[in-house]
């Protein structure tokens, strides 16, 4: 393998029209089709006269290529949320300048971390999928999209859970903002599915277009979607779909795939067989990997009452780990305390300290539609007014989300150090217990995934602790850290 962290998102997003069979459109009035939710550019369009999705496989798309597609943006009052329509004009130039900010981007990523922490909440865990991985940048732009079809009311509703309704110029903001993530190495791959017979409102087609690079094909058949999103993931994802959903008018699968190298990488030659804590009565063997003298960034907060690590990867990305001392990830807490942009202003240099980090490759599915009821937008599924899409009554039958992570020691530099010694002087951390984390794009310090991880490896027997601690690690700070309050001296074992 040339990559040490794989992770890979799935999100399917399905409209459809009450009183209607699978497969049926009305014939009394036309059905707009239209692009809900992309997440970023999709393919070039094919040639015109065509309507069948492609069969090609999806790019690889470069940042190089990227800047050879042009992207015309929507007016301010289309983009912008709520200027009238002769002001276009005089607000397109500014809406412009003030969502290239930095301060627009900073309010994006924060609101995109808001979001992902109150779904985080509402996932559920069962003894095959213990651990719990989502994509809130998949879903805030799903949901972004959605919001162009939507009016009155559920316009509003859209807007205050994605925190735009305070964000002037909230949709070419998120335009830019996406700019700037398609620099990393992120993959995404975007597919509009219509059924033959669904048309558009013009003006929704051309906002989903402009604002998030979107365009629709016709739906031929439940095995041409799993193909292609066998394709988009590189074949990690087979049988996506088991069934099409009912009354289905409208189908959107986004597919966001990152591969990422440490800048440090872990010699395989010290990975070995050691323990993962999952709480203070089990515990499980993992193939933990190991770096005698690894460069972090680590300090210990003591109002999220946890360790805080930063590993950094090529290309400005990062995975931030959050692992609470007392050895249980409590959601409800970290996602009222936690503030990733302070965190990040307070992380301290690298330095170079026996890092111990498991290895483990996850897979979580879920639908979303009993979160996002919980969390206030059941409206979404009931009644919702999406007439900006299409006239008559449509609702949102389905939200189907996957995600996976991979984390091996592979990086694009070797360890420059895999021959030191630690020395008992040198600080150390190992990551033995269940833990938070963010895979962060480090210039916007937005949250791309979030996740916790409770077992590393579920597929083996978990063993009873019988609560030694002979053979525990220590996790250890220089004497020069010892009057900083974000740091302790030492802690470590099985969870209390």
């Amino acid at each position: 393998m040339d990559m040490d962290l794989c992770l890979l998102s799935l999100l399917l997003f399905c409209v459809c029209r009450q009183g209607l069979t699978n497969g049926e459109v009305s014939n009394d009035a036309p059905i707009p089709l239209v692009p809900l939710i992309p997440l970023m550019p999709s393919h070039p369009k094919e040639e015109s006269g065509t309507s069948a999705p492609s069969t090609q496989e999806p790019q690889n798309t470069s940042p190089t290529s990227y800047t050879s597609i042009a992207y015309p943006l929507v007016t301010a009052s289309a983009l912008g949320g709520g200027s009238s329509e002769e002001d276009n004009q005089g607000q397109d130039g500014g809406c412009r300048a003030q969502a290239r900010r930095p301060k627009s981007r900073q309010a994006l990523a924060g609101a995109i971390q808001r979001l992902g922490m109150k779904l985080l909440g509402q996932m559920k865990t069962r003894p095959e999928q213990p651990n719990v991985i989502i994509s809130p940048l998949s879903i805030s732009l799903a949901l972004s999209q959605l919001a162009l079809g939507a009016m009155n009311e559920t316009e509003e509703l859209l807007m205050h859970h994605l925190h735009g309704d305070t964000l002037p110029c909230y949709h070419m903001s998120l335009h830019y903002f996406l700019e700037r993530l398609r620099k990393s190495d992120l993959q995404v791959a975007s597919r509009l599915y219509l059924q033959p017979g669904f048309e558009p409102k013009p003006e929704f087609i051309n906002q989903s277009q402009d604002a998030y690079g979107s365009e629709p094909v016709t739906l031929e058949g439940l095995a041409e979607v799993n193909e292609w999103v066998e394709r988009a993931t590189n074949g990690k994802v087979t049988d996506f779909l088991t069934s099409l959903p009912p009354n289905l008018l409208l189908m959107l699968i986004n597919a966001v795939h990152f591969k990422g190298e440490w800048k440090a990488r872990f010699d395989p030659r010290f990975t070995s067989k050691d323990v993962f804590y999952i709480d203070d009565k089990h515990m499980v063997n993992v193939d933990m990997m190991m770096g005698p003298k690894y460069p972090l960034s680590l300090l210990i907060d003591n109002d999220l009452e946890a360790q805080v690590a930063r590993f950094p990867f090529n290309n400005q990305m990062s995975l931030l780990i959050v692992m609470p001392m007392n050895g249980q990830v409590n959601r409800s807490a970290l996602a009222a305390k936690l503030n990733i942009s302070d965190l990040y202003n307070r992380l301290p240099r690298e330095r170079p300290m026996q890092v111990k980090l498991p290895k483990f490759k996850l897979d979580y599915s879920q639908d979303l539609q009993e979160a996002l009821t919980n969390i206030g937008m059941g409206e979404l599924f009931a009644s919702p007014n999406l007439a900006a899409i299409a006239e008559g009554p449509l609702l949102v039958s389905s939200v189907q989300h996957k995600s996976s992570m991979e984390i091996t020691e592979e990086g694009a530099e070797a360890a420059a150090a895999t021959s030191l010694v630690i020395s008992r002087s040198n600080p150390s951390f190992t990551l033995n217990q269940p833990f938070f984390f963010a895979l962060m794009d480090d210039k916007t310090q937005a949250p791309v995934f979030l996740g916790i991880i409770t077992n590393p490896n579920p597929r083996a027997s978990a063993m009873q602790n019988s609560g030694g601690s002979a053979n525990l690690d220590k996790v250890r700070f220089p004497i020069d850290d010892k009057n900083d309050k974000h740091y302790h001296h030492s802690f470590g074992g099985p969870p209390k």
